[in-house]
């Protein structure tokens, strides 16, 4: 029979959350053994408990193998830097969405900015729906793709449904919409997102190359090139429409530069930003916004 070794550590996920009675608020459970190594991810449930922002508890089981009887190294700093970032992007989107009185929250940006992805984590966080209305308007034109559609039908097919499901989305609560790169180009969809709010997120074209040139362009209909160097094709492309499109993009409530936080955060390749901190970087220009046209009032000092 083989040695097993059970321990028990206790870790807070919460930065600034208070324990109850001297208990801290998470459990995480680490079982040993010599045959294999891993981290498995055995489940999570809430109870109450006081926090800074907000009353909630979440237990944590883990089980980790080794392979041999001696503690083994375990990645948990990181693993508790990942889920701390999740509790303040909980948090933060708790005290955000009180003041968006369930408004929608429109990303807009060049093509491979990541509206879908951020928009997802954003949505979770918000306890919003998401919508991508690319897809919406493919499901509205009867499962066509979008490459499709400017295939068979030509763009203004496609803006025109476009800017029929950003109506449709306007005037629905609690979503978050990953709008499609082109949406800006029209006055009208301006009118329908402003129902809510707007926020650009900014990328630097070189990253939106590599971005791209990597998956391929298939997906890219205003991007397709069917020789050259992959890179080249797609940086001039984007370069080209985003000379097109930048002063339109101005016209968000907010703006996110992944420049700038990048920088900010010391990071020296905008590709490590992960979606929780660009959903966070989100929050905090929204507040911005709302603070500016007085959605949030600024506590008067004592």
């Amino acid at each position: 029979m083989e040695a097993m070794y059970s321990s028990l550590l206790q870790i807070s996920p919460c930065a600034g959350s208070r324990p109850l009675g001297g208990k801290p608020h998470v459990a995480a459970e680490f079982v040993f053994n010599r045959k294999n190594f891993g981290v498995n991810w055995k489940g999570m449930s809430k109870s109450p408990c006081r926090s800074a922002s907000n009353q909630w508890r979440k237990f944590l089981v883990l089980s980790q193998c080794c392979k041999d009887y001696q503690t083994p190294t375990l990645e948990l700093r990181d693993f508790y830097a990942s889920f701390d970032k999740q509790c303040s992007l909980k948090r933060k989107a708790q005290e955000v969405a009180s003041c968006l009185k369930e408004r929608c929250i429109f990303l807009v940006g060049m093509m491979g900015s990541g509206k879908t992805t951020v928009g997802k984590v954003l949505a979770e966080a918000l306890g919003y729906s998401f919508v991508d209305s690319d897809v919406y308007v493919e499901k509205a034109v009867g499962g066509t793709s979008v490459t499709q559609i400017f295939n068979e039908y030509g763009e203004k097919f496609f803006r025109d449904n476009e800017s029929e499901a950003l109506q449709e989305l306007s005037l629905m609560p609690k979503q978050v919409v990953a709008t499609g790169g082109g949406a800006v180009v029209r006055a009208i969809n301006w009118h329908y997102m402003k129902q809510g709010i707007t926020v650009y997120l900014d990328v630097p074209l070189d990253t939106l190359a590599r971005r791209i040139a990597a998956v391929g362009t298939n997906s890219r209909p205003l991007l397709h090139f069917d020789s050259g160097d992959p890179y080249t094709a797609a940086f001039v492309g984007l370069f080209t429409i985003s000379k097109k499109r930048s002063d339109s993009y101005a016209n968000a409530d907010a703006r996110v530069s992944l420049h700038y936080l990048a920088a900010n955060m010391g990071l020296e390749d905008i590709s490590d930003l992960t979606p929780t901190a660009i959903a966070m970087e989100v929050l905090v220009q929204i507040e911005k916004h709302l603070k500016g046209n007085g959605d949030i009032s600024t506590p008067t000092p004592a």
